[in-house]
C-alpha cells in the first residue's frame, strides 16, 4: 500500500518506536527517524535511538525542546528527585505523564516531514496496554492530525500500527519482522533508564515484560502443536 511512498517515524528507542520503525522499513519506499531530546532525565535513550538508526540504516535526526522538560518539572520522567510510581493510579494521571509531550513531538514530526516532502508520520502510541495516557488515544491522533492538515496546509496522514495491539501482540509483531531478540535485547522502554528488561518494577517494564512472557508461551504452544502435526503427517505417509 506505501511501498512507493516515505515516512517519518517517531523515534525514541524503546520497544514501540523501535518495533513502528522496522515496520514502517518493510512497508515504505524511504524511512526516516525523529527523536527529541525534551529534558528527560534518562537521555541515553538517545544514544540507544541513534545506534538503533544506524544497525537500521536510516537517517536519524535529533532536535532540542528542552524547554518542555522545563516546564514540566513535576513529573518522574523529567525531575530525578520524583520517583516513578510502581503502579499506574486507577484514578487521575500517572506521574510519568508529560503534559502535551505527544502534541509537541507531532507537531514538530510534522515540520521535520514537511521539509523532507513527508506525507506519513508514524507514532507507536496504543489505548490497548498504555499506562493511562490521554495523548495515546486514538480519537488524539484523529484531532491531531486535523489540525496539523489545517495549519500547515497539508496532507499528513499520522500512523498507529500498534494502536490496537496489546503489547503480547506487539512482540509477535516484532517477531513476524525478524527483530525480536534485537528489540528484546537492545532497546529501552524502562522509565528508571535501565536497558533490555529494564528495573522489572515499573508501568513500562511490567507491560512489556508480561506481555513478552505471553508471547513466548503462546509461540512455544504453537510450536509444539506444529511439531506434533508434522510428526504425525510423517507417520501416517510412512504408512
Amino acid at each position: 500500500m506505501y511501498s512507493n511512498e516515505s515516512a517519518l517515524v517517531l523515534f525514541s528507542g524503546g520497544q514501540d518506536s523501535t518495533t513502528c520503525l522496522f515496520w514502517a522499513l518493510k512497508n515504505f519506499k524511504e524511512v526516516r527517524a525523529v527523536s527529541f531530546s525534551y529534558g528527560q532525565k534518562h537521555a541515553y535513550e538517545l544514544d540507544v535511538a541513534k545506534t538503533i538508526a544506524r544497525v537500521a540504516n536510516v537517517p536519524h535526526e535529533i532536535h532540542a525542546i528542552d524547554v518542555l522538560g522545563t516546564i514540566n518539572n513535576h513529573t518522574s520522567l523529567t525531575d530525578p528527585n520524583i520517583p516513578v510510581d510502581p503502579i499506574v493510579p486507577r484514578f487521575g494521571l500517572p506521574n510519568t505523564f508529560v503534559p502535551g509531550r505527544n502534541l509537541v513531538f507531532l507537531t514538530f514530526a510534522a515540520i521535520v516531514a514537511r521539509k523532507y516532502g513527508i506525507r506519513y508520520i508514524i507514532t507507536g502510541v496504543s489505548q490497548t496496554d498504555y499506562s493511562g495516557y490521554p495523548d495515546c488515544r486514538e480519537k488524539f491522533i484523529k484531532s491531531t492530525t486535523k489540525t496539523l492538515n489545517l495549519a500547515m496546509e497539508s496532507e499528513f496522514e499520522i500512523l498507529t500500527p500498534l494502536m490496537a495491539r496489546s503489547k503480547e501482540a506487539t512482540w509477535q509483531l516484532a517477531d513476524e519482522l525478524g527483530v525480536l531478540e534485537l528489540i528484546r535485547h537492545n532497546t529501552l522502554t524502562c522509565y528508571n533508564g535501565i536497558m533490555a528488561d529494564g528495573c522489572g518494577r515499573c508501568p513500562a517494564c511490567q507491560l512489556r515484560n508480561i506481555g513478552l512472557q505471553k508471547y513466548l508461551r503462546k509461540r512455544e504452544k504453537i510450536r509444539y502443536y506444529q511439531a506434533k502435526s508434522a510428526a504425525n503427517n510423517s507417520s501416517s505417509y510412512e504408512e
